[in-house]
């Protein structure tokens, strides 16, 4: 059963919905929108009642029948004309390109947020997306999943069916700045290589930057590919078994380096991001409070529909997800950074 929409003008929920909601009757948002869909209006209100299903976490279908119901929820959401049908507004999700659908979501996010500041660190991490299975009444075998998007994975609250989320987040603001969509079966530590060739390839990560990963990511060649092939450190979380004076023996100038025009330079580049890894290795532990902001993020996430998924392909994945990721940002924008402001949302 559906809890109802009922306006409360005083509740700070339906308040904060309606700061997100007025960014898509600004001007510039208008403007992105315009560049990849028409018309514009429609394109708006499949969009607003879609994040309107996620924030309270119900059904899209839901929503349109509540709207049909409720003239004080048709006027909150701004839909002036006829409420559109549930399977209109899934044909203009699914209708949608991919890359296109995506590049409008993130321009629309960078639209409200401030341009990446100096001086900032990354966070990266990963997260479960269960799609709604039910094996349990249905035993469901690796071998019966041949041919589809979705894998056996397993996470700190045990085994799942479905994919895994990497998630990207500037600190301290913590604006979204790339999320990934990875099997759930691939392990944090092979994907490292992926996420940071996308950093560097939108022009995200900078030289010099500091790349904050938990344990996941955790091996040798790790921290010797984020310093010589991307110029970050990278500084993965340890294990127990983790030998400093090994790593400090294999950090060594990489052979191209010699052909450079500015071999000096590279050098001196080179030991500056060796020894700021050293020193902030030796204290980790540190930032485990700064990591640990993310894992709020994605409880903020999933309470946004993230948690089980009633979709089954990666790509009507990837779009919920960026739809998921534009909202989060959204309520990060308006200013909810607090660690127990985003549990308080969390838990709403």
């Amino acid at each position: 059963m559906h809890i109802p929409l009922v306006v409360d003008p005083n509740d700070y929920r339906w308040k904060l919905l309606r700061e997100i909601l007025n960014i898509f009757e600004m001007r510039k948002t208008k403007k992105i929108i315009a560049k990849f869909t028409s018309p514009v209006r429609t394109a708006i209100n499949c969009i607003k009642i879609t994040l309107t299903s996620m924030f309270f976490s119900t059904r899209i279908s839901h929503v349109v029948e509540e709207l049909k119901r409720r003239e004080d929820l048709r006027e909150f959401l701004g839909i002036k004309e006829d409420v559109p049908e549930t399977g209109y507004i899934y044909t203009f999700l699914s209708k949608f390109d991919l890359n296109s659908f995506i590049a409008m979501i993130l321009r629309i996010l960078n639209s409200v947020t401030r341009r990446r500041q100096r001086n900032t660190r990354l966070i990266v991490d990963c997260t479960d997306i269960s799609v709604d299975i039910n094996w349990f009444r249905k035993p469901v075998k690796q071998k019966d999943l041949e041919g589809k998007d979705y894998r056996w994975g397993y996470s700190a609250k045990g085994l799942f069916i479905g994919m895994k989320l990497t998630l990207v987040l500037e600190y301290p603001t913590l604006k979204p700045l790339l999320f990934l969509l990875h099997p759930a079966n691939r392990h944090e530590a092979k994907i490292f290589e992926e996420v940071m060739n996308e950093l560097k390839r939108r022009r995200i990560a900078r030289k010099g930057d500091t790349v904050i990963m938990d344990k996941g990511f955790y091996a040798y060649k790790n921290y010797l590919v984020g310093i010589n092939e991307y110029k970050i450190v990278p500084l993965i979380f340890p294990r127990s078994n983790f030998n400093l004076s090994r790593l400090d023996g294999m950090l060594s100038y990489p052979l191209d380096i010699f052909s450079s025009k500015s071999l000096k330079e590279e050098k001196r580049r080179f030991r500056n991001l060796k020894t700021r890894l050293m020193s902030l290795l030796r204290r980790w532990q540190e930032f485990k409070p700064v990591r640990a902001i993310i894992e709020d993020v994605f409880k903020l996430a999933k309470s946004f529909g993230l948690r089980k998924l009633h979709r089954y392909t990666r790509r009507s994945v990837l779009k919920f997800a960026a739809l998921n990721v534009l909202l989060v940002g959204l309520v990060v924008a308006l200013g909810f950074r607090e660690k127990k402001v985003l549990q308080r949302l969390a838990e709403m």
